[in-house]
């Protein structure tokens, strides 16, 4: 069962792969963006599904977890795979928090925008929030694909 949920999480990411393909070359704004919350989405997605794909390799047929302290209470907090994950939350430039980044701003609606004078200058900062870089949204795209096809490697031996 655990290869159904791994198949199923390896689809989530070939559409995201694939939606990513289609932001790049089209010279569309709304498609870009459009592709490229769609990409963020199936992201955010299968990281759910990598945490269900766990929990079945580690027989926990009926949970599902929804965050990592969930999964470490199912299937034991010293699993590699839990390690593993919790050192990526713990890293503020893992593609874990950049999908966690990601979702949190999308969903928020975007920040208004002021107009800008000579009068209301004071001082310039860079934005502060998730990279959506259509190039950053791809470093975490092969991340997790990695991490996915790591987890099948591991589990598929037995």
């Amino acid at each position: 069962m655990a290869a159904a949920w791994h198949s199923h999480l390896a689809g989530k990411l070939a559409l995201a792969q694939t939606l990513l393909r289609l932001a790049v070359n089209s010279n569309q704004p709304l498609q870009q963006e459009a592709c490229k919350q769609g990409v963020i989405e199936l992201m955010l997605r299968s990281r759910r599904l990598l945490l269900y794909t766990l929990a079945e390799c580690y027989q926990q047929r009926k949970g599902q977890p929804q965050n990592i302290d969930q999964l470490g209470k199912l299937i034991g907090a010293d699993a590699p795979e839990v390690q593993q994950l919790l050192a990526l939350q713990a890293n503020a430039d893992s593609w874990w928090n950049h999908l966690e980044q990601l979702g949190d701003a999308q969903n928020r609606p975007p920040a208004a925008k002021k107009t800008i004078s000579n009068d209301n200058i004071i001082a310039v900062t860079a934005a502060v929030g998730a990279d959506r870089s259509l190039s950053s949204v791809q470093a975490s795209l092969n991340a997790i694909k990695q991490f996915s096809a790591d987890v099948e490697a591991r589990h598929s031996e037995w």
